[in-house]
């Protein structure tokens, strides 16, 4: 088997389609035949040296994948070979192969190609946990998405528009904004040219940035705010206004997925088949693909990331 192995902490030279040993299938696992995976930002920060995967995950980089169903454990009846699945991982999604517990392995849903599924599990599990399971998003509420028009960023603006909700969004160029605003946003701002929180007042604010943006997040908050952050792209110390915070009687929550345990993961997963897929399947929500490249190739794929031209996500195929 061949997979994507990291030489050494780095730049995307590093990244090197090499033989390595096969999975080994537990009895609870199922083996997929890897048909696409896809670039998330949590593999450039793993290639960096700075997010090491779970233990016993594999130490490929690659945090979903989509295929076809070659082996299962003798506990899994939930899958059988030849089945067309997508799945969310800890790891090891550059690979030809990957083993993964079978709470986290999902149907392919109807209108996606096989391939493109590969592009779905992390940002609608990440989404739906973060923006309606933790920030409990309503119809009729704002949503305040940082990164429009990253992988979660462009999930986030069609999930939470098909929920009813209204939606903005902050960009870093007009190119994007026009592409956000197909996609369903109700406000696009960008955040080279202006101060978001002088725009736009949110119930659920989703958050990438982490400390740069704590001030003007809570201040972008209406009264009873979900501040959900998921990234520290802009910093991990900031400091907060608790005066302000406590006055609009806000709350901050900080989440992360890819370590939780397995069950953990579980209820998210049957979550998202159960109240996304429908709508994917109904064409109300779907992946947006920036491009497609050889997994052999995926130092190529992490340039495109690193540049922060893409829209969407960019996706590992074989």
């Amino acid at each position: 088997m061949r997979a994507i192995e990291i030489a050494s902490p780095g730049g995307p030279e590093v990244l090197e389609w090499r033989e390595v040993p096969e999975p080994h299938v537990g009895r609870g696992d199922v083996l997929i035949d890897v048909a696409a995976s896809a670039v998330n930002r949590a593999d450039v920060m793993q290639r960096q040296g700075f997010y090491d995967p779970p233990a016993g995950a594999p130490p490929y980089p690659g945090l979903e994948v989509s295929g076809v169903v070659a082996e299962v454990g003798a506990d899994v009846e939930q899958f059988k070979p030849g089945d067309e699945v997508c799945a969310l991982l800890a790891g090891g999604g550059y690979a030809e192969r990957v083993a993964v517990p079978w709470q986290q392995v999902m149907p392919v849903p109807e209108k996606v190609s096989l391939r493109e599924a590969a592009g779905l599990p992390e940002v609608a599990c990440t989404v739906w946990s973060n923006v309606f399971m933790v920030g409990r998003l309503r119809r009729g509420e704002t949503l305040l998405v940082h990164g429009g028009a990253s992988g979660i960023g462009t999930f986030a603006v069609q999930l939470a528009k098909a929920l009813g909700s209204r939606v903005a969004a902050t960009v870093g160029s007009a190119a994007k904004a026009e592409r956000v605003r197909e996609l369903g946003a109700d406000e696009v701002i960008n955040y080279r040219e202006e101060d978001f929180a002088d725009r736009v007042q949110a119930d659920v604010i989703l958050d990438i940035m982490g400390a740069k943006y704590l001030a003007p997040n809570v201040r972008a908050l209406r009264t009873g705010g979900r501040l959900v952050v998921i990234g520290m792209q802009g910093g991990r110390k900031g400091e907060l206004d608790l005066g302000a915070l406590l006055a609009k009687r806000a709350s901050v929550h900080g989440t992360t997925l890819r370590a939780r345990p397995v069950d953990e993961k579980g209820v998210i997963v049957r979550s998202v088949v159960d109240n996304v897929w429908p709508l994917v399947g109904a064409g109300a929500v779907g992946p947006v693909v920036h491009a497609e490249v050889p997994m052999s190739d995926a130092a190529q794929a992490h340039r495109m990331l690193d540049s922060g031209e893409h829209v969407g996500k960019i996706l590992l195929v074989r």
